[in-house]
């Protein structure tokens, strides 16, 4: 999934990648994600005069832990993309800095690696709070106790704690 800039660009080079990529490694330490199944890779690569276009689809099934329950979710995302690579303006042999409103991003160097672009989007799309359903009860914060299964006894009551001294203020009187 590399592709030489210039000469992509220069001949208008048209490619087509289809092929799944083992990210599981992405994830090893991440104790949310449960087990990811191979990252389908579906994308058209286009050289334009002054830029490369990358253009499709990236599908994976991958099971994560619910954010309120940690029991496991099985999810399947589609992810579209779409962006637009451009040779990173050079001068006097160091890099410029580019625009940060630029939609196009600066490739440097004379390769362009789609696989770390890839694993990037993977990354950032990846969903921040994941639930097994939206009614999602959780775990109790005092015993730990998923509450989707059974509920506990733990008390509840929730006191402010700048008025915790005044519960009991009456109780002398009884």
């Amino acid at each position: 999934m590399q592709f030489h800039v210039q000469e992509t660009m220069s001949k208008g080079i048209k490619a087509n990648i289809d092929e799944n990529l083992d990210v599981s490694d992405l994830f090893k330490d991440r104790l949310d994600v449960v087990s990811t199944g191979p990252l389908h890779v579906s994308l058209q690569v286009t050289g334009n005069e002054g830029s490369i276009t990358v253009e499709g689809e990236l599908t994976i099934d991958w099971e994560l832990a619910c954010s309120r329950c940690l029991d496991p979710v099985k999810l399947h995302s589609k992810i579209p993309v779409y962006d637009q690579f451009k040779p990173a303006a050079v001068e006097d042999g160091e890099e410029i800095e580019q625009d940060e409103d630029d939609d196009i991003i600066a490739v440097s160097g004379d390769r362009l690696d789609l696989k770390s672009y890839v694993e990037e989007v993977l990354q950032l799309f990846m969903p921040f709070a994941p639930l097994c359903s939206n009614d999602c009860k959780g775990l109790c914060q005092n015993c730990g106790q998923n509450l989707n299964e059974q509920k506990c006894s733990c008390n509840t009551d929730r006191i402010d704690p700048r008025m915790a001294v005044l519960k009991d203020l009456f109780k002398d009187e009884q």
